[in-house]
Order: structure tokens, then sequence, then C-alpha cells
């Protein structure tokens, strides 16, 4: 006996009633109960269970039972699925199959019953026909029949088939008339194409049309927890992906994959109420897609294209999903009354060229080749002749009619995306666009928006920033139409359009102003009169918070329909500024696609690599860094205090030229320490070194060979003295020598011996001057750097040292 003051027990029965196929008399009916218990209380000691307790949530928990036992009517007990005895009991008594059936979510195959079982054996089963103990449900052969007039109507909701069509689709094919238009076509059954399904096709990874489905056997064995990832190309941004559940009018458990407004949605009700998972990002249009689905028994996490996890959870107790139904891809299928449990009714639109559920990859041929059960309207994709187009650093490849063309990411261009582009000036070729962080509510009230571009095309978006994925909603929007200029903004009430007075030149620079305040919006185009115009309605404020995209977009599905043009822009942008903020434009750009450089001098890096160029037109200025001074931003030579303050130098050019051997180094310097480290050099050789300081005055080199360190010690000359030194150090091989302002050379061969293990030095691979960061000068025989200036390196003869290291530490510029 259980402590009746430790548990309460409670049962829900939920009573789901299938005729018999005779269907005779009442009494003779067959009642299919689904059941699950809950009690409150604690698994462990104490626990009703048979076998498995798990906590379900708000304290309460559920029993269960380990693999090939199903769960009993009285919802603790198990009985085993393959064993025609139940233990514990005469050997004489039969499993009761009534047992499994009633079980909420239970399968079993008729396989599984013992072959000594007869049909007269089946007592415990009254009235239940074969087909009724089968894992999948009704017979898929009669689920999935030649079209009848009924299915057509479920199967293409979304084509009309008012007035005659009579085109010849052969068997399993249908002929169908779209709203849109007059004209018939076929819809194929799987494995035939052709204008009249004549043809035989072989499909590797299948194109939907919108009205196209594919049907596999019901899942098995996943009532529990599903596992799914799936690559997909969508052409639109509704459609249903992937539909599977307990019956084929939507009542009951059911399990729903879509595209909803460009996310991606997983819905799933386990019989007590629905779950929703939204991705947070949209897909992207014409290119694949991954899409990674994990549902265990409430919870469920869904995955887009590597981004953050989206999480959900349905509700009620149960957390079991009974799978009855085909698994339909693509499309509902003969599934009907969707549009009561799903905000999409239309198939998927694209290709699809993976699908893996629970570790099996499905074969999407028709079988015996492959595995899909029935199909309708299958094409095969060929967007994979992005196969014969290997885009290079990240592109990505786009297909059209004929012919697939790479996507290029910000920094290259080429057909294959091979060349490494120096952006400076942003340029547009019509297939191009910058993305950036959206506006969102800091265009509430005002907007002050600003814009300095060269058009080469009479009409072109330019910059869109919207509410939502579909269009609609809030907008603003600047575009080319016809060469003249027009702003467009939606608050909420209808949409308003300013245009310019007059029509500007194309291939010359034009500054365009936006003004909006409330409702009121005001366009300057170079010197033409300024033009107003008041949004309708009594809405003032307008709210962004999708991306703003400069020079085009990704999908004009996207953009709102009052905008005249649906091209994007082709030319130059080299100004951007909103809200009074100039707005770096490739530094801030979150992203962007066949961007490539516009025709100006600051292409030419007029500023040296220290400074930035600033376009004016067809002119620039010079913006320099900190430290650097003139018209090309050149800098005086560094100068170092010493303490924690360094250039560090470790790119592959000045790394190549320390492997030399022999390696001569030519300096340049000033100091006003007797003390402290002008140069290291560590050539990754075994942890090598080659160093050069000023040791109690005197200028030492010193540089590791095999178990021996070298010493070479020139004291002959004052050089800590404030005063420009030139020396030269060279080492070949175990020997050294130094030379101070080209007088006489000093050749020593003082050698330290390491009789002891060799104290560690510094072995980050590279070249410091001027010093070290002081964890690393700790394990020298220096405690500082030097104090003073280095204004010229030459290694090798030919190698001359810019000195602007990669990483500069606490670096001034000298004052003479």
């Amino acid at each position: 006996m259980l402590d009746s003051n430790k548990l309460v027990f409670w049962t829900i029965l939920v009573l789901t009633y299938f005729q018999n196929s005779q269907g005779t008399h009442e009494q003779d009916e067959f009642n299919r109960i689904q059941f699950e218990a809950a009690f409150q209380g604690e698994c462990g000691h104490g626990s009703p269970c048979e076998q498995l307790c798990y906590e379900l949530h708000d304290g309460m928990y559920e029993c269960d039972c380990r693999q090939d036992f199903v769960l009993r009517e009285d919802g603790y007990s198990c009985a085993e699925i393959n064993s025609t005895v139940v233990p514990s009991t005469s050997p004489q008594t039969k499993v009761n199959y009534s047992d499994v059936l009633y079980q909420k979510d239970a399968v079993l195959d008729i396989s599984e019953i013992d072959e000594n079982v007869t049909l007269a054996d089946s007592n415990d089963i009254p009235n239940v026909e074969i087909s009724d103990i089968t894992s999948q449900g009704p017979s898929l052969e009669q689920k999935l029949t030649e079209v009848s007039s009924d299915d057509e109507k479920r199967t293409t909701a979304s084509i009309s088939t008012t007035g005659p069509c009579i085109l010849d689709c052969g068997l399993g094919g249908l002929c169908v008339r779209s709203n849109a238009r007059a004209k018939q076509t076929c819809l194929c059954p799987l494995g035939r194409g052709g204008d009249f399904c004549k043809e035989d096709i072989d499909v590797r990874s299948p194109r939907f049309q919108g009205s196209s489905w594919l049907a596999f056997s019901a899942l098995r064995g996943a009532y529990k927890h599903v596992q799914l990832a799936l690559e997909l190309r969508p052409e639109a941004y509704d459609g249903v992906i992937l539909l599977t559940g307990e019956r084929d009018d939507m009542v009951g458990d059911f399990m729903a994959l879509l595209l909803h407004q460009g996310r991606v949605e997983f819905r799933f009700d386990c019989g007590s109420g629905e779950g929703v998972v939204r991705s947070e990002e949209t897909v992207l249009l014409n290119q694949w897609n991954h899409v990674t689905l994990f549902r265990h028994r409430w919870d469920a996490w869904l995955q887009l294209n590597g981004e953050r996890h989206a999480q959900g959870r349905s509700k009620g107790l149960f957390s079991r999903i009974t799978f009855r139904e085909p698994v339909f891809i693509g499309g509902p299928g003969n599934t009907t009354n969707i549009a009561e449990k799903l905000p999409v009714v239309s198939g998927f639109k694209g290709c699809i060229r993976h699908l893996e559920i629970n570790d099996h990859i499905y074969n999407f041929g028709l079988e015996p080749k492959g595995e899909a059960i029935k199909g309708l309207g299958i094409e095969e994709c060929t967007a994979d002749r992005c196969s014969r187009v290997p885009c290079q650093h990240g592109g990505k490849c786009l297909t059209g009619p004929e012919s697939a063309v790479c996507l290029c990411p910000l920094g290259f261009s080429g057909d294959l995306c091979e060349i490494r582009v120096d952006l400076q000036v942003p340029a547009f070729n019509g297939s191009s666009h910058l993305r950036y962080k959206g506006l969102g509510e800091e265009a509430l009230t005002w907007l002050d928006l600003e814009i300095t571009f060269k058009p080469n095309a009479p009409d072109g978006l330019l910059i869109y920033n919207g509410h939502r994925t579909d269009g609609y909603g809030d907008f603003m929007a600047l575009y080319l139409v016809e060469e003249y200029v027009e702003f467009a903004f939606d608050l909420g009430t209808g949409a308003s359009v300013v245009t310019s007075k007059y029509q500007i030149t194309l291939g010359e620079w034009h500054k365009v102003r936006i003004s909006r305040t409330g409702r009121q919006a005001i366009l300057f185009v170079d010197k033409q009169p300024s033009v107003e115009t008041t949004s309708p309605g009594a809405f003032t404020q307008l709210s962004l918070p999708q991306n703003l995209f400069l020079g085009g977009v990704v999908n004009f599905g996207a953009v709102s329909p009052h905008i005249k043009v649906r091209s994007s822009f082709i030319g130059c942008v080299q100004a951007l500024r909103i809200g009074g903020r100039q707005i770096p434009i490739l530094a801030e750009a979150l992203g962007g696609a066949n961007v490539n450089n516009c025709p100006h001098p600051c292409v030419a890096k007029p500023c040296g690599e220290d400074g930035e160029c600033i376009p004016e037109m067809d002119y620039f200025t010079c913006r320099c860094k900190p430290g650097h001074r003139n018209q090309a931003c050149s800098r005086g030579p560094p100068s170092f205090s010493g303490i924690d303050s360094y250039l560090y130098f470790n790119d592959a050019r000045t790394l190549d030229s320390l492997m030399a051997d022999p390696i001569t180094l030519n300096v340049r310097f000033k100091s006003t320490s007797s003390d402290g480290l002008l140069l290291w050099l560590n050539n990754g050789l075994g942890g090598g070194f080659i160093s050069v300081g000023l040791e109690k005055g005197d200028l030492v080199l010193r540089f590791s060979n095999r178990n021996e360190e070298v010493v070479v010690v020139h004291n002959n000359t004052y050089v800590h003295d404030n005063l420009w030194h030139r020396i030269k150090a060279v080492r070949d091989g175990g020997t050294g020598l130094l030379i101070v302002d080209n007088g006489p050379a000093v050749t020593h061969q003082a050698v330290a011996v390491w009789r002891r293990p060799r104290p560690p030095s510094p072995d980050e691979e590279g070249l410091f001057v001027g010093g070290m960061p002081h964890t690393l000068l700790l394990r020298t025989i220096y405690r500082t750097g030097i104090k003073g200036c280095v204004a010229d390196i030459v290694i090798n003869a030919d190698y001359h040292l810019r000195l602007v290291g990669d990483r500069d530490r606490n670096v001034r510029e000298c004052d003479s």
C-alpha cells in the first residue's frame, strides 16, 4: 500500500472512439482509449511506477516503461510487447493487446505478435482488424490512392479547377488551372515529368512548386523524441515544409514544420495544447539554409543556419505524440482542416536536398528505388547546377533561369569571388547590397538622412528599412525612378511619396537630404527647390525594427508594394549620414554582397596606410590617425618610455626575413638610458634568438648558437647621449659582429656555455623593437626597454621595416 499522505493520485483519461470495420452493433464498437496518468509526489521510493518514472512539471510526475514494454491502462504497470505471457500470471493468460491499444502513443505492428497467437487467440481484442494494430494506422495504399475529386480539392487548395481541365496527364497526373492564369498544366506523379507526364525523371533533390508534396511512411518510435536536420532552398517566405500526425483531419496529435513570413516555425501538439517554436532569423531566399530541430516530450528547440537556438514547450500534461499518418514533405498532402491549426496552408516552394529524422537519411525517390510512397508535382532541383560554380571565400551561388552566379561577400569580387578587394568607396551593380542594423525606434518622431551618391542607371532602390519581412507595415525608402529621386514612408495609415522637382544627371555625384518630423517629410536634392509631403491619417511615429539596406535588398518580397521600383541601385555611394552621425559605410555593415570599388581617387590610398581617405565628390581629404601628420599622414619616428613600451612585428614578410642566416640588422636610434633592450628577434628555430641592447652604457649583441650563447660587446663609443647613432649587427653562424657609426668592426667570440639547463627565453615568434611586455622581459637579462627613439630598421639590406607594428604599446612620436 502507498502512503496516502505522501501521494495523491489522479488520472486523466482521454477517450477516442474508433468504429470497427463492420459497424453492425453499437455494443460491438471498439473504443480505443488513449491514456496517460500523472500524479503528485516524487519519483524514487514510494513511487507507484513499476519500471520508469519521469518528472513532468509543476510538481507532477509520470510513469513509463523500458524498451519492449508498454504502459498498461492503470497508468503505472507495464506489459511486455513480444511476450504472450504476462509475468506473475498463469502461463495460459495471454497478453491483453488492448493494453497496447489503449496506451497513448503505443504502436504495435502485427509482426510483433507471437507467431503462435492466432486470430482465434485474440479474444482480448475483439472486432479489431489487422490494420488497426499496425504502426501506420490506416493502410497507406488506402490513404494514397489515385487522386479522387475530393483528394484533388485537398491537395490543390491553392489551385483553381473551375472550368474544364482537359489535359491528359497520364496515370496519377492531375490537370490544374491556376487562379492567376488560364493556362492548364499537369501536376505529375513522382517519377514522371514533362508537359504531359510522359517523361521518366530521377529525383534526387526535389523541387516543390507550392502545390507539390511527397509522402513517406509514418514515423516509428518517435512518440517522445524527434531529431531532425533539413537543408532547404526556399523561393517564397511561406509554406508547409513537413506535416505528420495522428489523423488526416488535424484532430489529435500533430507535428508541423513551416515557413511563416520568412521565419521557420515548429508547431506540435501532444494532445493537450499546442507548442510553437519560431526562429529569430529569416531564411535566405534562393540560398541553401540549414534547419536543425530537436523535440523531447514537451520541449523543443529550433536552429536556423547555425544562429541562436529558439526554444518552446507544448501545453498540458500529455508528452507523447501519436504518429499514424504519413510524413508529408513540401506540402500538406491529403491532410484537411489545416487552416484551423496552422497559419500557413500553402505548400513549400523551393528545393530540399537533405532530410534526416532520428538518424535516418531519407531517399526522395519513389519506392522501390527510393523511400517515397507517393508524390505529386515534384521536379528535380536545378539549383544543384551550383556544384559547377565553386564560389570561393564564402560566396553564395545564385541560380538564374539558365545559369548560376556567385554572390560575393564583402571584400571579394570576380566570377568565383576569387579576387580580394580593398574596399574604399563602394560600387553597386544591381545585384549588390549592404546591410546594417535597423533604425528601430531612433526614427520614431524625426529622421534626418543625408546621402552622397553617383547613379549609373535611371531606376533603383537606394535605401530601405521596414517593419515586417512581408513588406507590410511601417517603412521608409529612398529610390530612383526614371532619374527622379523619390522618398516614400508609411506610419501605419498609408504610404506617402515625395518626388524631386527635376531629374538628376547619371554619372555625376549628387547629395540628397531627407528631413522628416512626425507626418511631414521634406526632400532636398542638390540645389533643387525642396519638396515636401504629409502622411495621411493620425499616426506620427515610424517604427523600423528590420535591417536597413543600402544599394539594394536581398529579396524584394520584403519590400513594401508601395515602392515603384523593383530593382536595386546601380552606381556608387560615398557618404551616408543619419541623425547627424556620419556612418562608416563599410566598417558598420553587418553584411553585404557583390560590392566592388567605385573609380575614385581614394582607391589609390593617397593618404597612405596610416590615414583615412574621406571622399568629397570627385576629390578627397585625409583624416590622419593620432601621431601622424601632413597630407599623406606620415608620422615621426616612434619614441619608447622604457617600461612596457614597444613595437611588435609578426607579419609573414618580417618572419621570413628573420629566418635568414647570415642575418644583418641596420638600426638608427638614439637613447638617454644606459641600460635597456633595443631589439629582440625570435626566429622560431628551436628557441633561437638575437638581441641588441644597452648594458651599463655598452652596446651588446647576443644570440644563441646550439647550446651556447654568443656575446659581442662594443664599448668603444658612447651611444646613450640622446644623439642619433647608426649600428650594424651581424650574425653569421656562430660569429657575431657590431659596427657603430661606420667605425671599426668589433668581432668577439665570448661564449657562455649552458652547463645547467638553459634559462627560458621569450618564445613568441617575431620581432620586438624598443622593449617587450614586462612578463617576457623578465625572462631575459634586461629589465627595461630603451628610453629613446628608433628611426630606421633594415633587415638583410633589402627589407626596410615600416615602424608601425602589428601590436603597438605605449609608443609616442619622437620630438625630433
